[in-house]
């Protein structure tokens, strides 16, 4: 529900009241920004494979794809970190509580900096030792090294944008992010065409149009929350991290962030078996990636519901909303899951094309999409109740259950089953077996645990 901001010359905020009235539609108003939001970010670098496929040729397309699994861990490790913030904001608005709000807010942005400088520091130090562990192959090795340095310099102000997001997730305010980024996004193409045609760049021309892409987002958002009124708003002169409210981020935001980055870890592995099948295999896989992900950030949006609504209800006490939340979510994650990924399967070899037309590209690339797609409604109650579990405050759960039925069963299939029987179909069998065995377990221990979260978190 939005709210009128007199103070602001009659302009209207867009926040939302969670903790009153209907769920279902306000679920739907606060999740569909916030998939499109994760999907025009994906297209950062979507752009980026697109415009080298179609420009500088397939194994520039291979060597910036080869980079996904080792940029998500990084990135998926200290965004874990902004999911506390947007619990602990959430939990502060849902009490009443200005002066938490307003510590949280600046902490989160205090340690969305320290972070992105963190991440940018282990990815030019590690990119060496990283590029020969996942076995890119030595064709693809100069330029996959140069693309990668390049985005790393960026870090921080993706960490800056990401808790910024988590920010205004916290009040409901899931379509301001989704503004600012399609015209990064906007941008972000254009430079991408601008120094691959006319300057006849390749992996580093993509690079440097991303960074300076979520540089221009970032900055965009500060402006705002400098500018916003109440408790949630960005003070220069008040950054710093409060003691109590770092405590409570890393309680729930680190157990996140390593469940991100154990499947990161897992998606390494997968990574370095198709790096190890041929630069072909790779650009299909790396195609087939960048599409199957906007079916990915649909359930992952109605995971970040179930956190920030549970989390607002839990700090109002309404244990009963908080259990409508659950259910909702869940039935939106896996039906509207399921049907997108049925029909973006349907028309795989159409999209795979959009980024490479090699036949054998769109081949390899299929073959990885019918173990992803048709089975995201198995996958979907991994990010369903991995966000309820975190609203209630109880984030250690999911990252325990990510460690045995994401990284280590994967990670035991690629040095068993696939090092026997070399072949995509092997290898990409990994992924439906996780996910029902993970999803299964999430499900038994979200029953056995349900009455502790609610009266202990």
């Amino acid at each position: 529900m939005e709210k009128a901001d007199h103070r602001n010359g009659g302009k209207r905020r867009r926040e939302m009241d969670m903790i009153h009235g209907s769920l279902w539609d306000k679920i739907l108003l606060f999740a569909l920004p916030l998939a499109l939001t994760g999907m025009l970010q994906q297209l950062f670098n979507a752009a980026d494979i697109a415009v080298l496929g179609r420009f500088a040729g397939k194994h520039a397309m291979a060597a910036a794809g080869s980079n996904n699994a080792f940029i998500a861990l990084v990135v998926n490790l200290f965004v874990g970190l902004s999911l506390g913030a947007n619990v602990l904001i959430s939990r502060y608005t849902g009490r009443g509580d200005h002066e938490g709000v307003s510590r949280a807010v600046s902490t989160a942005v205090t340690v969305a900096l320290l972070s992105g400088l963190c991440a940018a520091g282990i990815g030019l130090l590690a990119t060496r030792p990283i590029l020969e562990l996942m076995q890119v192959p030595p064709a693809l090795r100069e330029m996959a090294g140069t693309y990668l340095r390049i985005y790393f310099l960026g870090m921080p102000f993706i960490m800056l944008y990401n808790f910024e997001s988590a920010i205004f997730r916290s009040r409901g305010d899931t379509r301001t992010p989704l503004i600012v980024l399609a015209s990064a996004g906007m941008v972000n193409v254009g430079l991408n065409l601008f120094f691959v045609l006319l300057f006849g760049m390749n992996v580093d021309g993509v690079a440097i149009a991303t960074v300076l892409s979520n540089v221009l987002s970032s900055g965009i958002m500060f402006l705002m929350l400098s500018r916003s009124q109440g408790p949630v708003r960005i003070r220069i002169q008040s950054l710093g991290i409060h003691g109590g409210q770092l405590k409570q981020m890393m309680r729930i935001g680190i157990p996140a962030g390593v469940q991100g980055m154990l499947f990161s870890v897992a998606n390494m592995v997968i990574q370095s078996g198709v790096n190890s099948l041929g630069p072909d295999v790779v650009a299909g896989s790396s195609a087939a990636f960048n599409v199957e992900i906007f079916v990915y950030f649909v359930v992952n949006a109605f995971g970040q519901a179930a956190t920030t609504f549970i989390g607002q209800n839990h700090g109002a006490g309404d244990l009963k909303r908080c259990r409508r939340v659950t259910a909702l979510c869940m039935i939106m994650a896996v039906g509207i899951g399921e049907i997108l990924g049925i029909l973006v399967y349907a028309g795989g070899p159409h999209l795979i094309g959009l980024f490479n037309s090699d036949p054998s590209v769109i081949r390899w690339g299929m073959i990885r999409m019918s173990f992803i797609t048709i089975w995201e409604g198995a996958y979907a109650p991994i990010e369903a109740l991995s966000g309820v579990m975190r609203g209630y405050g109880y984030s250690m759960v999911p990252a325990l259950v990510s460690v045995l039925g994401i990284c280590v069963l994967r990670v035991l299939w690629v040095l068993t089953v696939f090092s026997r029987h070399r072949t995509m179909n092997v290898l990409m069998t990994a992924f439906p077996i996780s996910f029902v065995v993970t999803s299964g377990v999430l499900i038994l221990l979200y029953f056995v645990l349900r009455r502790r979260m609610q009266e202990t978190a």
